[in-house]
């Protein structure tokens, strides 16, 4: 369990910031990139939450923001540590049968779909665009297989759920090629 007394310890201000293992790295290592980046998608699934209201989702979203302090928990801890938090397999598919469970729902695509639509379903699509980017972050650090692809379902998860809250709405708003040309 967690118990922060102190906010600032101050040992970070030398440009470095300390791993599971009591290992300090700096902070501009990629390693730290994929850290802040997992934080910023799981940030921008609170924003998601908040716009969403108490629902389904909300507790859908809850437990993936839980997965992701997971995450960031797995990729903070070297792989020599035994033991350590890691993602498993079991977290994979439960995004899975998310997946599987939304889609069968929702009408097969015909066109490319905008990041638009209401209000949650953009904020669902850039906690989406924010997690391809953890995937990024992730890949450049070397991370192990279970969190990368615990990344690439969740944005996977996160499009149908867009896609889901639209077609509660007023649908999915599609790319026009050439539209504006």
């Amino acid at each position: 369990m967690v118990k922060l007394n102190k906010i600032y310890t101050r040992t970070g201000d030398d440009g470095t910031t300390g791993l599971v293992d009591g290992s300090r790295i700096a902070k501009s290592d990629p390693l730290m990139a994929a850290i802040g980046d997992v934080d910023e998608a799981n940030s921008a699934i609170g924003v998601a939450r908040s716009a969403l209201g108490p629902g389904s989702f909300s507790q859908m979203l809850a437990r993936i923001q839980n997965d992701l302090f997971d995450l960031g928990a797995d990729l903070a801890t070297p792989v020599s540590i035994e033991g350590g938090l890691r993602i498993v397999p079991g977290q994979v598919d439960w995004l899975e049968e998310r997946i599987d469970h939304l889609n069968a729902a929702l009408e097969s695509l015909t066109s490319f779909v905008l990041p638009a639509g209401e209000a949650g379903a953009a904020a669902l699509h850039l906690a989406r665009a924010i997690t391809r980017r953890a995937e990024r972050s992730a890949v450049a650090a070397g991370a192990a297989l279970q969190p990368l692809t615990y990344l690439n379902r969740l944005s996977d998860l996160l499009f149908v759920a867009a896609r889901a809250v639209n077609l509660h709405g007023g649908g999915d708003v599609l790319w026009v090629p050439g539209a504006s040309r």
